[in-house]
């Protein structure tokens, strides 16, 4: 598994969640397959329902089955679902992902996640503000100028203390080079040095990446099991 992850992440920017280790990509300088966004239906799902049943697989069922579940239509995102605790979960598109992911645009992505309530208050601000600009046909550029604005501005929040989210649906679609990836948990931090977790270390089953321009530290923890309690 170690070994699965390990190469995984030299290939991809992880989402719902975009993990940034793009240093490799950035020396290649690979031409993204995706260069603008694709016509808008291609990233809606039409059985809200379905994307609602996405939406909670993100996150064991004592958890995704009383939580609010938000689905994405032409004008953003919405809730289709309330919840009564406090934990959010939706399917996050390409848009979420970080500056030099080069599937930025791909329409294929679905990245099901289950934030608790600090991340669904502060991170899903920052998923709500880039899709509003993504459905505004703004330009991947302009999407990040906007939102490192926003920061400068105070309008978006910086990760609640304990914010954290889960990802362990085996029916997302991560990139094309991960398929579903492999179940994990993210936590969400502002900027500190990835020592202070072990991450990246060899050995050590903890990853971290920064988030440009989303100033934040995300440490991503691979789990054994799906959240239907699966393993394959």
């Amino acid at each position: 598994m170690e070994q699965r992850l390990s190469r995984m992440s030299g290939l991809f920017v992880l989402l719902l969640v975009a993990l940034l280790n793009s240093a490799s990509a950035r020396a290649q300088k690979v031409d993204s397959p995706y260069p603008s966004m694709a016509p808008l239906d291609q990233y809606l799902v039409a059985d809200s329902n379905a994307e609602i049943s996405l939406a909670k697989s993100a996150a064991p069922i004592a958890i995704s089955g009383r939580a609010e579940v938000m689905v994405l239509g032409r004008d953003g995102y919405r809730t289709a679902v309330k919840g009564t605790n406090s934990f959010v979960c939706m399917v996050e598109r390409s848009w979420t992902a970080g500056l030099d992911f080069p599937e930025f645009w791909n329409a294929k992505i679905r990245a099901p996640i289950c934030c608790n309530p600090a991340a669904a208050r502060s991170y899903f601000a920052i998923t709500i503000a880039k899709t509003k600009l993504a459905l505004a046909g703004k330009s991947k550029a302009q999407i990040f100028e906007a939102i490192d604005a926003a920061f400068d501005k105070k309008e978006l929040p910086a990760p609640g203390i304990g914010a954290m989210c889960y990802m362990m649906s085996k029916d997302g679609y991560l990139a094309d080079d991960a398929g579903h990836f492999h179940p994990h948990l993210m936590f969400f931090v502002p900027h500190m040095n990835a020592d202070a977790w072990g991450a990246n270390l060899p050995g050590s089953p903890v990853f971290s990446g920064e988030e440009i321009p989303d100033r934040m530290t995300v440490f991503l923890v691979p789990i054994s099991k799906w959240s239907d309690g699966s393993t394959d």
